[in-house]
């Protein structure tokens, strides 16, 4: 009994020394709690509508109604669909500008060998073959092409048949470059109209408009504005790096096929054993 009564009056002098939270501090607590489960419970429907208003413009009528609005909808799906088509040319542009496609290093080093051996006809019939298909192939041959009217001829051939290859490749790289100008100008199209809507709502309450009513026409100026830069961003910088591969690899192709054209410089052997194969081929 005694022993119990010890231990009763240990634990008292125990929970003495225990603060208690105060009262303040417990009703914060369950105001907290009840705050936060009404939160979780409309956390799915917060998310949806904020998912939506990148997908999707709306505006608010006086009365709460919500409509989707039409034109700044169009907008963000046409910049959508644009952001789709850049990162595909991109990737297209990508496959069809390799260096292999450009600059061969089989094809010119097998071009340079024939054209050192005076083998000029198998150059040429390699060179036009489906297996060495490639900007440097189409360059070198439009100056071989023209070796029955002189170097000068070939020259200019080969010039003309490069600036031809140039602006093929660049043109079709160039495209990511208007994407990548005109999307966020489409965008801030989109910012205008938004603005609009918004100073709309703004008359129309007479100087004292909802919050909510607002939300409409910001939301859709931030939104286009957002899916412009999407556009923008990886197009500039899909241009930027394609457009410097190709041109590294471009210079490298006529480079090489200037270099193997030097080899039919008038006064050397190499230049004589071509106006006589030019001839021949001209008579037959």
């Amino acid at each position: 009994m005694e022993t119990r009564m010890n231990r009763m009056n240990s634990m008292n002098q125990l929970s003495r020394h225990i603060p208690t939270p105060p009262r303040d501090l417990l009703f914060a607590c369950a105001v907290a709690l009840l705050v936060t489960s009404g939160a979780s419970a409309q956390d799915p429907v917060e998310s949806k509508s904020f998912a939506e208003a990148f997908f999707i413009s709306h505006s608010v009528d006086a009365n709460g109604a919500r409509s989707v609005e039409w034109l700044g909808s169009l907008i963000i799906w046409f910049l959508m669909a644009t952001s789709v088509a850049s990162i595909s040319l991109i990737g297209q542009l990508a496959s069809t500008n390799r260096r292999a496609r450009i600059a061969p290093e089989k094809i010119m080093h097998r071009a340079s060998e024939y054209l050192d051996a005076g083998r000029y006809r198998e150059t040429m019939t390699m060179l036009v073959e489906p297996a060495s298909r490639s900007d440097f192939a189409t360059v070198l041959l439009g100056g071989l092409e023209r070796a029955p009217s002189g170097f000068q001829s070939m020259q200019g051939g080969l010039d003309q048949a490069a600036t031809e290859v140039i602006a093929r490749r660049v043109r079709r790289v160039e495209i990511l470059n208007v994407i990548g100008q005109v999307s966020p100008m489409i965008g801030l199209f989109g910012t205008v109209y938004g603005m609009i809507l918004a100073f709309q709502s703004i008359v129309a309450s007479g100087g004292n408009a909802d919050p909510v009513l607002l939300a409409g026409g910001i939301g859709t100026a931030l939104v286009t504005t957002f899916w412009g830069l999407i556009v923008a961003i990886p197009a500039l910088a899909g241009y930027a790096a394609l457009r410097g591969r190709l041109d590294a690899s471009l210079a490298e192709a006529i480079s090489e096929a200037e270099t193997l054209l030097e080899k039919f410089r008038p006064g050397t052997q190499a230049e004589t054993k071509t106006m006589k194969i030019a001839r021949e081929d001209a008579s037959s």
